[in-house]
This record gives C-alpha cells, sequence and structure tokens, in this order.
C-alpha cells in the first residue's frame, strides 16, 4: 500500500510537512516517563520522528487502512500497533499502571473529548502534547479575564501547566482543513491532586460557564447556596472571571455549605 486516502467521517488531515512533523515530536520533554502513545498516527509522518527517539513509541488507530500502512511500512512498530477507538479501550490493557506521554495530530471532531479522556487518566499521563484546531488550542491554554477562557480551560489547567506553542497554516495538511491548527503542550502540575472534591469541582465549572453571561449567584443556584454564603463577594462575579485557584476555593466553599 502506497497511500492512505483522508477518511472525511474519521476527521482525517494528513500533515505532509516533514519539518512540523519534527517540531511536534521534539515538544515532547521526556522528562518522568519512558513510553509514548501517538493517537492517530495515519500514515506516520509524526510517528518516525518518535521512533528516532530514546523512549518506546506505541501507536492507537481507529482506521484499518493506516494499520495496513503502519505495519507495512515501520518495522519497528511491529507489536506496538493498537487498533482501537481511544475514546473507548482500556489502556491499562497495555501500559498498566506505567506513565505514558500521549502525542498526536488529533481528528478536530474528537479533540476536546481526547482532552477530557486525558483528564480521567491523568495520574498516569505526565505529558500531553499535539496538535488542535487553532481555537481550540488557544482556549485550552487561556487565562481568565478572556471571551474564550472556559470549562476546558480551567479543567485542563487545574492539573496541568498548558503552553500554547506555535501556529501551523492550512496549505500543509492533505486535505487542507478549512481552519488553522495550534500546538501546545500540557505538564503535569507537581501536584496534581486538588484539595477538594475533585467530582464536585467538575461539576462546579460545568454549572458555572453553562450559563457563562451570569453572575455565579445566578448560575449556580441550583446548588441552594445559604443566604450568608450567597453574600460572599465572589458572587458577583462571572465564571470567565475566575481563575483556577478561585474556582478550587468556590468549590471549598460550596462542599462547606452543605451540598
Amino acid at each position: 500500500m502506497d497511500k492512505v486516502k483522508a477518511k472525511k467521517h474519521l476527521g482525517q488531515h494528513f500533515l505532509k510537512d516533514e519539518s512540523i512533523a519534527k517540531d511536534i515530536a521534539d515538544t515532547l520533554t521526556l522528562n518522568g516517563y519512558s513510553k509514548v502513545l501517538e493517537i492517530g498516527p495515519g500514515m506516520g509522518v509524526l510517528t518516525k520522528y518518535l521512533l528516532d527517539k530514546p523512549i518506546d513509541t506505541y501507536v492507537i488507530e481507529i482506521d484499518t487502512e493506516s494499520v495496513e500502512y503502519l505495519n507495512g511500512h515501520y518495522p519497528k512498530l511491529h507489536g506496538k500497533i493498537i487498533s482501537k477507538d481511544f475514546l473507548r479501550y482500556n489502556i491499562t490493557e497495555v501500559f498498566g499502571d506505567e506513565p505514558f506521554a500521549i502525542i498526536g495530530n488529533f481528528p478536530y471532531n474528537i479533540s476536546t473529548q481526547i482532552v477530557f479522556r486525558t483528564l480521567e487518566m491523568r495520574h498516569r499521563i505526565p505529558e500531553f502534547s499535539g496538535m488542535f484546531q487553532k481555537e481550540v488550542a488557544q482556549r485550552i491554554c487561556e487565562k481568565k479575564g478572556s471571551k474564550t477562557y472556559g470549562i476546558l480551560s480551567v479543567l485542563v489547567q487545574a492539573f496541568y501547566d498548558a503552553e500554547y506553542l506555535f501556529t501551523v497554516d492550512e496549505h500543509v495538511f492533505n486535505p487542507p482543513p478549512k481552519v488553522k491548527s495550534g500546538v501546545l503542550r500540557l505538564i503535569r502540575k507537581e501536584n496534581f491532586h486538588l484539595d477538594v472534591d475533585e467530582k464536585l469541582f467538575f461539576a462546579v465549572v460545568k454549572t458555572a460557564f453553562n450559563q457563562r453571561r451570569k453572575t455565579l449567584r445566578n448560575s449556580l443556584k441550583t446548588y441552594n447556596l445559604s443566604d450568608i454564603l450567597k453574600e460572599d463577594s465572589i458572587f458577583d462575579l462571572r465564571p470567565e472571571q475566575l481563575s483556577v485557584e478561585q474556582f478550587i476555593g468556590l468549590t471549598k466553599k460550596i462542599a462547606a455549605n452543605g451540598v
């Protein structure tokens, strides 16, 4: 097989610029893990640069045509190609409790789901880097006060230091997407265990941003907050005005209120 045809339903846009592929591979710091999992390798333009690194490279690919291509062109990958859906597969079957990094040129249609899945497994993923639609990458790395700062920004930055690295133009893909792409890197915080009920924290952040134009006093009504707690000045703010640390503090106050 000489080439894999990009499939629209899988959101495939194959990167054809070798220097950008190398730059993405080089975003890995290789600190704190000895294995890396590439999601959606396609024809392996990024994979080849990962295989050159002193790290154990695995790939997970749902497209059977791509799996056949990778098996035929990358002998080093034999036994390390996982023909599964990352969003549904229990990756501990491969890595057990070992830490591993995630990297990829992520399909735009499932990129945020990949991030949320990563957050679920954050105890085993010290580093995550790769390419998203530019606006999504920027949103993940955004700080408070911005209109694009939201659920994804807060939840990711509660556990990872997020850095937007560089922008990639449309013309370096086949077929070219209609938007620019952005590459980011997430490095897990040293203390990534929140000093608060994490399930409640996720719920508070999501509830607050679901009505982002309202003050927290109005958007968090479902928590039946006491009149005394609602007098706290933090409830005069809208969600995009709160830092990650303030959201953690807010969650503690709601928990103390007896939720």
